[in-house]
């Protein structure tokens, strides 16, 4: 087995490399957040312009065709800048959903996703029905020779930025995807800042009119290519998680040399030094699984799923140790808004509750087994 990337791999990391540490240091990082969209417009000009946004998709659709592995370089790299553009939810959820789906429309949808001036998002999560999400109320029902859409949506990924959303409903007991304009009548949207700074929408549907066209999937065809999106998804979340362990451990390890306690730096106590050997051993494992799995997903591997739950557990618990102790590290400025080292663990407190937490998956693990 070749565990060794090619050279347009490397290329690509040492291109997102560049461009976060020219132009997305944190305190960028910081006005972005600020900004009312939550993201910056020009940085997705030129993840566009760089050819980013097309890497998932099929040449027939002006992609390069590029699957798993090429994902998780990109997303590595964007996890140790804490990248907050919404790659995941336009490029990578729902181009997994429209690729996969027979909509004849859809090559024209991601033409203008890859050129950037197209967003869409994926509305799947909802109030009080924890992670079993194909187990949805919001429902679409027959409306004389139309559809009706009622119901609401929570935790939607760039939710008011979006131009349109794919909206996961239930439709004669059976789930169906189906994607609807944001300026539809009937549709109101709350946008809302997370724990992590991310911009999320609240969406709520009242009678929202559709017509046939309007339906991507229905039944086993919807399931499956929603659990497709939703592997991908972990996946590249947990890619993300390991490069913010790797600038986490590494920034604390430069703290502890620059930092002097009793006339010596503080990387000369063997407790401190115990303490970033875990960090490390915990992201190294995490990275080892993140191969596994993303080999066993390219290659269509059955225990694929398994071990995208597998991994997904492991960067639970490993993002809140390595976090954890990188914030313990630094004392007080850990917890401050000033450092960069703080966020971190805010966004591995997001990762570990996207998708499944920890428990959701050993629950998801022990019963596939």
């Amino acid at each position: 087995m070749n565990l060794n990337y090619s050279d347009e791999q490397n290329m690509l990391r040492e291109q997102v490399l560049k461009f976060c540490e020219t132009n997305y240091d944190f305190i960028d990082r910081e006005k972005i957040l600020d900004s009312d969209s939550g993201y910056s417009e020009e940085n997705w000009k030129q993840f566009s312009e760089l050819g980013w946004l097309a890497v998932p998709f099929k040449e027939d659709n002006g992609g390069f065709n590029f699957g798993p592995i090429e994902l998780t370089v990109l997303f590595e790299e964007f996890g140790k800048a804490l990248v907050v553009e919404p790659y995941l939810s336009s490029v990578v959820m729902s181009g997994t959903v429209l690729e996969g789906s027979n909509y004849p429309k859809k090559t024209s949808i991601i033409e203008k996703i890859i050129s950037g001036e197209h967003q869409v998002s994926v509305a799947y999560a909802e109030a009080n029905i924890g992670y079993n999400f194909l187990k949805c109320v919001t429902t679409v029902s027959k409306d004389g020779d139309n559809l009706s859409l009622n119901g609401s949506k929570s935790l939607v990924l760039n939710g008011g930025n979006a131009d349109q959303f794919i909206v996961l409903a239930n439709h004669e007991n059976a789930p169906a995807l189906v994607l609807i304009d944001a300026d539809v009548k009937g549709l109101s949207v709350q946008s809302f800042k997370t724990l992590d700074g991310q911009t999320c929408g609240e969406l709520t549907f009242e009678n929202v009119s559709l017509n046939a066209e309007s339906i991507l999937a229905l039944g086993d065809e919807a399931e499956t290519l929603f659990n497709r999106m939703i592997d991908l998804s972990i996946l590249c979340i947990s890619a993300e998680a390991v490069g913010a362990m790797t600038s986490s451990y590494m920034k604390t390890v430069q703290y502890t040399k620059e930092r002097e306690q009793f006339a010596q730096p503080i990387s000369n106590f063997q407790v401190l030094q115990h303490r970033m050997v875990d960090m490390f051993i915990e992201t190294e494992l995490t990275k080892s699984l993140l191969i596994k799995a993303t080999l066993q997903l390219d290659s269509d591997d059955p225990e694929a799923a398994n071990t995208i739950s597998a991994l997904k557990v492991q960067v639970g618990k490993a993002g809140r140790l390595v976090g954890q102790h990188a914030v313990q590290l630094h004392g007080g400025m850990g917890v401050s808004n000033e450092m960069s080292i703080g966020h971190y663990l805010k966004r591995f407190t997001a990762i570990d509750s996207m998708f499944g937490n920890t428990q959701y998956h050993i629950n998801k693990y022990q019963k596939d087994k």
